[in-house]
């Protein structure tokens, strides 16, 4: 069957293992210097470990693969310990895949044990990119919000859809920013967009995250780009933006100036 299952570039990956603490269903290992998807029975496709992988080694796809087995998963899980065996089930809850929680609490009870308390204290792992949470704020007065004009200067805005040669980026100042931002963060156009080109794309969700290299290397190589300003939301996830931003600036042996704006679930900028 074709579904969503991740994929290592082994040329990236340095094996340094931070992917694995991320990967409670045991799909991944560290194996002669690298990470390796031992089985595809085990891989949910969900890519808790994607933005955990520094140098963005890590992606998911469309393939061709053997089911996810949940059973054969938490067969695995359960030689792990309570605290493995609670991160899996907040994982899968985390991520809306409530048929799969309820095979995996199933197992849990044929097998006489305990279920974790998901609602009770703080439980390992979890993927704060797609947890679901309700954001608690006063809810601003419409005159409160103002009618900012929009300090877009370019067409398209999605990495995917740019042209890398586009006159625009001559003697740019750009913005790359991870898709939620603009909706994270109020004052977006204000602070971040003002003055830059804009280039957006997700870390976690795009596909094509080497074709994305490549483009931003061809932006850098083939103008001149006066400053890079990353916006990226403080989930894991999404330090893929970084990462990728980074390995193009290296492909195109450039060395631009560098910022990084992370923007907090509550749409405060943290630095």
């Amino acid at each position: 069957m074709k579904r969503s299952i991740i994929e290592i570039d082994e040329e990236k990956c340095n094996g340094c293992g931070k992917c694995i603490p991320n990967c409670p269903e045991g799909a991944l290992q560290i194996i002669d210097g690298k990470a390796r998807l031992i089985s595809d029975l085990f891989c949910d496709g969900l890519g808790a470990c994607v933005g955990e992988c520094p140098l963005g080694a890590i992606r998911t796809v469309e393939r061709e693969a053997e089911p996810y087995d949940e059973r054969k998963v938490m067969a695995n899980i359960v030689k792990q310990g309570a605290n493995t065996i609670a991160a899996h089930l907040k994982h899968l809850k985390s991520h809306g895949e409530l048929k799969l929680y309820n095979i995996a609490v199933e197992y849990l009870k044929e097998h006489s044990i305990p279920v974790p308390d998901l609602d009770g204290g703080k439980l390992p792992c979890g993927c704060p990119g797609t947890l679901a949470k309700l954001l608690k704020r006063d809810v601003p007065k419409v005159e409160d919000l103002g009618g900012g004009a929009s300090a877009l200067r370019q067409w398209p805005v999605q990495l995917k859809l740019l042209n890398p040669m586009a006159e625009y980026f001559d003697d740019a100042e750009l913005l790359i920013s991870a898709d939620c931002v603009a909706h994270a963060y109020g004052a977006f156009h204000r602070d971040l967009l003002a003055g830059r080109i804009l280039v957006v794309f997700c870390p976690k969700l795009d596909s094509d995250l080497e074709g994305y290299v490549e483009k931003l290397a061809q932006i850098f190589t083939n103008h001149n780009i006066r400053s890079i300003t990353v916006a990226r939301m403080t989930v894991p996830c999404c330090g893929g933006t970084v990462a990728i931003v980074e390995k193009a600036l290296e492909r195109a042996g450039k060395k631009i100036p560098l910022t990084v704006r992370t923007v907090g679930l509550n749409g405060e900028m943290e630095d």
